[in-house]
């Protein structure tokens, strides 16, 4: 395993949920941390918890500008780049025949398409210090949940793309591994509208029931797989 010391990490979606508990634990670990969103107080926020490892930098994943600043303030900040944390998504739900193809096209630019891009951006410095890719897939994509087919195929391509960038980029000395977690309480689901925060934790409660453990999962424990597969030297296409 690789020291966590010192790795220079970029992590997007930093402002809330999954990507700010990642930060957090990153950062406080050692790790100089990278985070990116498009709110600048909820990035803030996050740095403050964070500590002096944490930098953030405010930019759109679905701008390619916006991408190329991303890498290199985290190169900046960090002296190079060892790992990538495609975090950042959208949400969409609705039944088949009321979708909007534009919102639809939205939705894959910013879960797919800019996961793939800043990977791309992010492949010249990852390979210089055999650099790791996680990926943060979706339980959207092992139960089928009815309404969420745009959602859910956003997150199964993700699960794809990281098998394919596994065998790609392997020879490199890049890892590229995804994360899918179960039930976890976040903003996303709020923030794009489909519930309330009181319906939301109506809505956890019963998916806890659900689980094997009876509880749904907290931010805090995908950071720590987060860190496991930024760290594994020879785990990858998972």
């Amino acid at each position: 395993m690789r020291a966590i010391t010192g790795l220079s990490v970029l992590v997007t979606g930093g402002g809330s949920g999954i990507g700010a508990a990642t930060a957090i634990h990153l950062a406080q670990a050692g790790a100089r941390v990278t985070i990116s969103g498009r709110r600048a107080e909820a990035l803030q926020a996050v740095v403050a918890q964070a500590g002096a490892n944490c930098h953030w930098v405010a930019g759109d994943v679905t701008v390619a500008a916006d991408r190329t600043r991303m890498v290199e303030a985290a190169v900046q900040h960090g002296g190079g780049l060892q790992g990538l944390v495609n975090n950042a998504a959208n949400m969409l739900r609705g039944p088949i025949t009321a979708l909007d193809e534009e919102a639809v096209v939205d939705l894959f630019r910013s879960n797919v398409v800019a996961a793939m891009m800043l990977t791309g951006l992010a492949v010249p410095h990852l390979e210089r210090d055999g650099g790791s890719v996680v990926m943060v897939g979706s339980v959207h994509t092992k139960r089928a949940y009815p309404g969420a087919s745009p959602y859910a195929a956003s997150k199964g391509a993700i699960e794809v793309l990281t098998r394919v960038l596994a065998a790609e980029l392997g020879a490199r000395g890049i890892t590229v591994n995804c994360i899918v977690p179960g039930a976890v309480p976040t903003e996303l689901n709020i923030r794009a509208g489909l519930f309330t925060a009181e319906e939301s934790a109506q809505r956890f409660a019963a998916l806890a029931r659900e689980h094997a453990l009876q509880r749904v999962g907290r931010p805090e424990e995908i950071a720590e797989a987060m860190e496991h597969l930024l760290r594994a030297p020879w785990t990858t296409g998972g």
